[in-house]
């Protein structure tokens, strides 16, 4: 569930029903976010762009997925930034 403040946010930065496409529930790929109507896990998604394979090739990969999809899981990896951050190493 997103604070106030974060749903203010989103407001500005992602339009509202882009998240929506984000589907998290326990019977589906054990609780971890996908997204909705697939077994497509966002993180398989930030996994293939931050590997460099562009939109029209994760794309390609998965027929099941659009654009919008591969936009609304960088703003849920977006909004997590916004809320926790990862210990890098130096």
């Amino acid at each position: 569930m997103c604070s106030v403040a974060t749903a203010a946010r989103l407001r500005y930065a992602v339009p509202m029903n882009l998240l929506d496409r984000i589907s998290i529930q326990p019977t589906i790929c054990h609780g971890r976010p996908c997204i909705r109507g697939t077994r497509v896990l966002v993180s398989v998604i930030l996994d293939n762009l931050a590997a460099g394979h562009g939109f029209d090739e994760v794309l390609a990969s998965y027929p099941s997925l659009v654009r919008d999809d591969l936009r609304a899981a960088l703003a849920y990896a977006a909004e997590l930034a916004h809320e926790r951050t990862v210990a890098l190493s130096a």
